[in-house]
């Protein structure tokens, strides 16, 4: 009995000195990317490309639109082959807009293309210095205050935001 409290007392002992010899710090990814010059023009360049898939899709709608609505106005006057022809016609208008939007801004669509292009060797710098402090200064884990949203409090001394943009050439 006494071996085994013995043992659970080492264990616990350890475990503590452990627990307390890690190191923890945080970033802020908004405030990272907000002082990185390549982030604000990758944005304005997917602003810019957005703008301009939008009205293609947006113009495509409008034009499905405004055969429905001659095909509405006119239907009384079709025999049964044209309603079929001009039904067809405003499906495959429809169809032909949806795809386009699905092109542009689908799951695989230009704009994810686009974003993964511009953004990825941006989050690449950003994750290798904050690898490279992290190895240096030996924290344990480094948790993005702007996304973690259980953090109530964390002192400023453990942010590392600035350090990580000095690392990347970008010292405010």
């Amino acid at each position: 009995m006494k071996k085994n409290l013995l043992l659970l007392f080492l264990l616990l002992t350890v475990g503590m000195t452990t627990a307390r010899a890690q190191k923890f710090a945080l970033i802020d990814m908004e405030y990272i990317l907000n002082n990185i010059p390549a982030y604000e023009s990758a944005m304005s360049q997917l602003e810019q490309d957005t703008k301009k898939w939008q009205a293609e899709v947006e113009k495509l709608g409008e034009e499905a639109k405004n055969m429905y609505k001659d095909y509405q106005a006119k239907v009384s006057t079709y025999t049964d082959a044209q309603r079929s022809r001009q039904e067809e016609a405003v499906i495959a208008k429809e169809k032909e807009a949806a795809d386009l939007r699905m092109k542009y801004f689908g799951p695989e669509g230009e704009l994810a293309k686009k974003r993964e292009e511009l953004m990825r060797p941006i989050q690449d710098a950003i994750y290798n210095a904050v690898k490279a402090i992290a190895t240096r200064e030996g924290y344990a884990l480094v948790e993005d205050r702007a996304s973690a949203a259980s953090i109530i409090f964390a002192s400023p001394a453990i942010d590392i935001s600035d350090d990580v943009l000095a690392r990347m050439g970008y010292a405010n």
